[in-house]
């Protein structure tokens, strides 16, 4: 009789286990998308601020310039995806000279102004009389 009430009672709370098991939901293993970091992302162009002016110095070593314009100036630093472009050809940061006209598209990271494009006006050709 002990053999029966405890075989009874063992099937039932195996009964019941089964039964928990099988109502909870089943699990699915879902692999999140790799982060990429933020320094390989380009810039959204739609998101930058726009500056333009002449460019008064340019820093090689901090990979920084200035531009003023009238008596406003700002400082800009550039990275590996700043496109620099004069007429739609690609240019270098070595490029830029003081005394260009130029337009940058930026975005504001930290303290620094980060530059992510520069346009180089072209010079201005005398018109011929």
């Amino acid at each position: 009789m002990k053999k029966t009430i405890l075989s009874v009672v063992l099937l039932t709370l195996v009964a019941f286990a089964f039964g928990a098991m099988a109502a909870a939901p089943p699990k699915t293993e879902t692999t999140p998308a790799p982060a990429t970091p933020a320094e390989t992302k380009p810039m959204s162009p739609a998101k930058l601020e726009k500056f333009s002016g002449e460019l008064k110095s340019v820093d090689a070593m901090a990979k920084g310039f200035v531009v003023a314009k009238g008596k406003e100036e700002k400082t800009f630093v550039v990275d590996d995806n700043t496109k620099i472009t004069k007429a739609k050809k690609d240019l270098t940061f070595a490029d830029l000279k003081a005394g260009m006209s130029i337009v940058v598209g930026y975005k504001k990271e930290m303290d620094k102004n980060m530059a992510a494009t520069i346009k180089v006006a072209a010079p201005k050709v005398p018109a011929k009389k």
